[in-house]
């Protein structure tokens, strides 16, 4: 038998449960990996309270991120072997003792990068990544990153930074030291965060990455931004209104396992680094589900098997 967290009926974190199901076992084309960790999102909450249109049928599982060693190779893979040490998406299944997916749906992990690293990179990595190649950065911009010290926006901070851009980020009192540490400028979210923003950007923004909602892509407007130097991935109301960008995230394939490959060197070799909030065992993801979901987190939110 093999462990996996579950959900029979839509709600809150109280409804997820840790159940014993028959071990799976990797298929033609297929490996099977051994979660070593499973990063938390939380598109995961949204789905699991029936918010959103693409969830399991029920019971069904939660997560997606994971990293692990494949430890079971399916007929004609020749890619992988076992003992390697993989990271990507199993959308409703990355919460368990082991994952089965299709051997071309997996990066490999560099060994610079730890299991809890490589396990919260598959959707806030491509996501940050995409984001910020959408705008086209140079050295020359000045660049406004919601939720700097979120998920996402911690990865696109410093994704920014990479560019030899000026990162503006807006975060919690509490991660300004941190911010900072980073080499991004801090700027409290909230109300006179417009006044506060041009106050550290004296010479105007040329590009903003929202990661928050209405309220950045507003305070965008409001400082003189064009929209087509405005991506946002949380406020597509706001992209209807002012015509916004809405890169991020992807349907997957090929090019989404090459960007999730370029992210994981990227945090391997030390130009981004990713924050672990907090760490959990599965016996407790419903606990891990409500830290994510209290928000104002440093990064990501792990569960461990």
């Amino acid at each position: 038998m093999s462990r996996f967290v579950q959900y029979a009926v839509n709600g809150g974190p109280e409804v997820l449960e840790l159940v014993d199901v028959p071990e799976p076992h990797a298929g033609p084309g297929e490996v099977r990996v051994a979660v070593r960790a499973a990063g938390l999102n939380p598109v995961d909450g949204k789905i699991r309270a029936g918010l959103l249109p693409w969830g399991p049928p029920l019971p069904g599982g939660t997560g997606n991120d994971f990293a692990g060693t494949v430890d079971e190779v399916g007929a004609g893979v020749t890619e992988w072997a076992v003992g390697d040490d993989v990271l990507g998406g199993a959308r409703h299944r990355a919460l368990a003792d082991v994952v089965v997916i299709a051997a071309d749906a997996i990066a490999r992990k560099p060994v610079e990068l730890s299991f809890e690293e490589a396990g919260s990179l598959d959707i806030a990595g491509r996501t940050a990544w995409k984001s910020v190649a959408s705008l086209g950065l140079t050295p020359a911009d000045t660049v406004l990153v919601s939720a700097a010290a979120g998920g996402v926006g911690v990865i696109a901070a410093q994704l920014v930074r990479a560019t030899g851009a000026t990162v503006i980020g807006t975060a919690g009192e509490s991660n300004h030291d941190f911010l900072r540490g980073l080499g991004v400028i801090p700027v409290l979210y909230g109300e006179g965060q417009v006044e506060r923003i041009r106050a550290a950007a004296p010479g105007g923004l040329t590009a903003v990455l929202d990661n928050s909602g209405d309220e950045t892509v507003e305070a965008a407007i409001a400082l003189g931004v064009p929209a087509g130097r405005i991506n946002s991935i949380a406020s597509h109301s706001a992209a209807q209104t002012y015509g916004v960008g809405t890169v991020g995230g992807g349907s997957g394939g090929a090019a989404d396992i090459e960007v999730l490959a370029a992210v994981a060197h990227a945090v391997a070799d030390g130009t981004v680094r990713i924050p672990i909030e907090a760490r959990f065992d599965l016996e407790h993801a419903a606990e891990a589900y409500r830290r994510l979901e209290t928000g104002h987190l440093r990064g990501k939110i792990v569960v461990v098997p």
